[in-house]
């Protein structure tokens, strides 16, 4: 029975390891009825009884939000099979103070029912119910797990056609888990939990405005766009808004007008074009935008121009004709240059704020209408109401009294920026593509040249076009060149492979350096394999580990091993990604465990490589045909994980069952040892 616990988090476990073996639960079951006929529908009914001031968590709440779901699992039997999912009958609505998030609960007493169908005269019920309780007297919780076998039910009639044998599990019936491919492969399966970003409302299609956790969610949605602004892809645009606001040809008044339209206009298009995209797209195609080379080398190119207008090179204006229109139509000349400066922030963000684009997918995938929109419309207003500031800002910088040079020395200084943060986006679409053109070392190199020219700058030593000359430091001027040479000083062991774990998102990854001296001085024991890696002459893992890169062949390596499997669901464009393996991967407690413990896969969601025909599947997610590495492993993350954000960690075992909740972006080094582990021990309870 314990092989089929579904682990979802440990962080209970703590408060079980005491003297007292505490089990304030106890479980009960039965049939609705006795006697019934074969082929006919039987509802079996699970009752549970909390001791007081504990419960018992649901199973119609978001996954993700953190405590474990009441799960019941059946043994492989021919005798029945199931009828959609496992249903909570009237649990409470509560804020959950231990995992903060809205969740669904029974106090005192709490009933769950699974609809059957049944096959044969020779009926067999059994399994187990797994879950979580916890007490609101001191936030202990504790996961508990209880055997049932069902007997006493009177069978009749001639048996209905046996199904072919397979995994009995309470999944949602509308949940696709066969991993696609030419030959049927085992399931991934949460053990009958759907995936982090779905909950019950979306399997009937219907919204639910009047659920608490709605508005949870919309909570939610606002705090990740506040997030998403210091994010290597969002950050890089606040010196495009602040200059591109900089003009000295508008009042302060049209300056404060324009910054609101520009608020508006980046709400409009993340509302209605994030869930457009949703819908038109799908899962992949935003993966797909963020990082195919049009748009990036886009914007590359965009950062470039700008960078070199406000050095001074020349000035952005429009032609003549366009000039006059604009002074007869003022208002609505304007409105074309800041709609299309919400636009390209728009674009440029989309590779760091995928996640909720992506819950955004899968919720209008599940036929939601009214809901994605709301979210999108919660996560771009959080995400706007800074940026509007920002543009705003230059207004009252211009208010400041003797700005004279002043003004222009921003401009400069926020033009090294960009011409810095432009690399960024030439690297995107240079390691989707195994281009090649711009390593780490190129790339640092740059850096350091553009921040010690910027510092030389800040000191005086060097003019641009439009500047006034610089008789004596100021202390502001002086305190930023410091703040400059000390960084151009942090990048030069960079040189020569130190990993700069700060800079992780911004900067191409370490196996790209072409002289790693750092790496030629560590250790080199690394963790066995089993055969050599597809696709390994261009795609990498970090720290010197070893693994794979296509599913199957890391699979047949971790049943070969008795190891469980690593799946690392990443992107060449996920920042998020770079700074989990340089923060998190990297540090003893974990790369320790990720070398002796598992077999790794590395599983690029946007990777461009063509696959032979002979790999090519077909989803059963969208019916399309997956010809590339990226859209294959997109597609086994999003039909087996209803999950399409990067990073996103799972580790399974032989039979491919999940053996611990995913892990998501987090970097906290204990906290993902702490992954590890569960999963490790549950494997060792599974299959040795």
């Amino acid at each position: 029975m314990a092989g089929r616990i579904l682990i979802a988090l440990l962080l209970g476990t703590g408060s079980v390891l005491q003297a007292q073996i505490l089990k304030p639960t106890t479980w009960s079951w039965r049939a609705e009825k006795n006697s019934v006929k074969s082929g006919e529908e039987l509802d079996l009914i699970f009752t549970v009884t909390t001791d007081k001031n504990w419960y018992v968590y649901a199973n119609d709440f978001d996954p993700d939000c953190g405590p474990m779901l009441t799960t019941v699992t059946f043994e492989k039997n021919n005798s029945f099979e199931l009828v959609g999912g496992l249903k909570a009958i009237n649990p409470i609505a509560k804020h959950d103070e231990i995992f903060g998030c809205d969740v669904k609960i029974f106090k005192n007493t709490g009933e769950f029912r699974q609809r059957i169908k049944v096959l044969t005269a020779n009926l067999k019920l059994a399994g187990v119910i797994e879950g979580q309780t916890c007490t609101e007297v001191d936030g202990k919780c504790i996961p508990f797990e209880s055997d049932f076998v069902i007997t006493g039910i009177t069978v009749s009639g001639a048996d209905v056609q046996k199904p072919q044998p397979e995994t009995i599990t309470d999944k949602p019936e509308s949940t696709p888990d066969e991993i696609t491919g030419n030959n049927p492969q085992p399931q991934i399966t949460y053990s009958g939990v759907k995936g982090p970003i779905l909950d019950k409302s979306i399997l009937d299609g219907t919204d639910s405005l009047n659920d608490e956790s709605f508005f949870g969610y919309l909570v939610f949605a606002f705090v990740l766009g506040l997030i998403s602004l210091i994010t290597p892809c969002v950050f890089p645009m606040v010196p495009m808004t602040v200059t591109f606001f900089l003009r000295d040809n508008q009042s302060k008044k049209q300056g404060v007008r324009n910054a609101i339209i520009f608020g508006i206009s980046i709400i409009t298009i993340y509302t209605l074009a994030g869930t457009l995209f949703a819908v038109l797209l799908g899962a992949e195609g935003l993966n797909a935008l963020a990082t195919h080379w049009a748009p990036n080398l886009f914007v590359f190119a965009i950062f470039i121009v700008f960078a070199l207008s406000f050095l001074g090179l020349f000035e952005i204006t429009a032609p003549h004709q366009l000039v006059n229109k604009a002074d007869q139509k003022a208002e609505k000349g304007g409105l074309a240059g800041i709609f299309f400066m919400a636009a390209t922030l728009v674009l440029v963000s989309f590779s760091c704020t995928i996640p909720i684009v992506g819950n955004v997918v899968v919720l209008a995938a599940g036929g939601q209408i009214l809901k994605p929109i709301l979210a999108m419309f919660s996560y771009s207003l959080a995400f706007a109401i800074p940026f509007t500031l920002f543009a705003i800002f230059p207004e009252w910088m211009k208010g400041l009294p003797k700005s004279g040079g002043w003004l222009n020395a921003v401009k400069v200084v926020l033009g090294f920026l960009e011409l810095a943060l432009a690399l960024k986006f030439f690297s995107i679409a240079d390691q989707a593509y195994h281009w090649g053109l711009l390593d780490r070392d190129t790339n640092i190199a740059l850096w350091i040249v553009i921040f010690s020219l910027l510092g030389f700058y800040l000191l005086g030593k060097i003019r641009m076009p439009h500047d006034s000359p610089v008789e004596k430091v100021s202390v502001p001027r002086l305190l930023l060149a410091t703040l400059v040479f000390s960084f151009v000083i942090y990048l030069v062991p960079g040189l020569w492979g130190a990993p700069l774990k700060a800079l992780a998102g911004y900067l191409p990854p370490q196996h790209t350096h072409d002289f790693d001296l750092i790496a030629m001085t560590r250790s080199t024991r690394a963790n066995e394999i089993c055969d050599a890696p597809k696709h390994a002459d261009f795609l990498h893992l970090p720290h010197g580990l070893q693994g794979y890169f296509d599913y199957e062949q890391a699979l047949n390596c971790a049943r070969q091993q008795n190891k469980p499997l690593f799946i690392d669901f990443t992107g060449h464009g996920c920042t998020n990604c770079r700074e989990m393996e340089a923060v998190v991967w990297s540090d003893p407690l974990v790369l320790e465990r990720l070398k002796n413990d598992f077999v790794i896969v590395a599983l690029y969601v946007d990777d461009k490589t063509p696959l032979p025909e002979s790999e090519w599947i077909t989803s059963t997610y969208d019916n399309k045909v997956k010809k590339t590495i990226g859209k294959k492993n997109a597609d086994l993350q999003i039909t087996n994980l209803d999950n399409n954000a990067q990073p996103f960690y799972v580790l399974v075992g032989k039979d491919e069952r999940v053996l611990a909740w995913p892990y998501g972006y987090d970097r906290s080094v204990e906290k993902f040892a702490a992954f590890l582990d569960s999963g490790k021990k549950k494997f060792t309870e599974l299959y040795n």
